[in-house]
């Protein structure tokens, strides 16, 4: 699980970058009347990189929207068997029908050599296409690592 902690680093610092970048845009477009398409389709892509690449991170942390009003006032065990089956029924098979799904959209856009469609945009925009692959991909490891940490806990307190 350490390469998916140095991916959430990596996600954090790419977030303050993005910051400093929009920062950046910001002054230049409305102080000197100096804008750039480039630049602005920089900052969506790395929102998107962000976003995608979070998805893991945020299962991992219990950071992910949940409804609490019966969740809550459940026993551990029963919670456990209900993340346990959301794992298994809803996470990763959500994750795999996005990226199965996904895989010709990114597939095309690597065969096209898919470029922005303004002037002046960034080029290769299956990178950030493939990304929706690799983070639901990171989801599904993750929903994996939870299930065996789920199981290990559900069978320790059945001993």
């Amino acid at each position: 699980m350490r390469a998916l902690e140095l991916i959430s680093k990596s996600v954090s610092i790419a977030l303050i970058s993005l910051v400093f970048l929009i920062l950046f845009d910001v002054f230049n477009r409305y102080l000197f009347s100096n804008g750039s398409i480039a630049l602005q389709e920089l900052e969506w892509h790395i929102f998107d990189g962000v976003m995608l690449l979070s998805l893991f991170y945020t299962l991992r942390h219990n950071g992910h929207v949940r409804v609490d009003i019966i969740y809550g006032n459940l026993a551990k065990k029963y919670r456990d068997y209900i993340d346990l089956l959301s794992h298994i029924f809803f996470i990763i098979p959500f994750a795999l029908l996005i990226i199965y799904t996904s895989y010709s959209f990114v597939e095309m856009s690597y065969l096209q050599n898919e470029i922005s469609s303004d002037p002046g945009g960034l080029q290769y925009r299956f990178i950030v296409k493939s990304l929706i692959l690799v983070g639901f991909s990171l989801l599904i490891v993750q929903s994996i690592y939870q299930i065996k940490e789920i199981l290990q806990k559900l069978t320790s307190s059945n001993n």
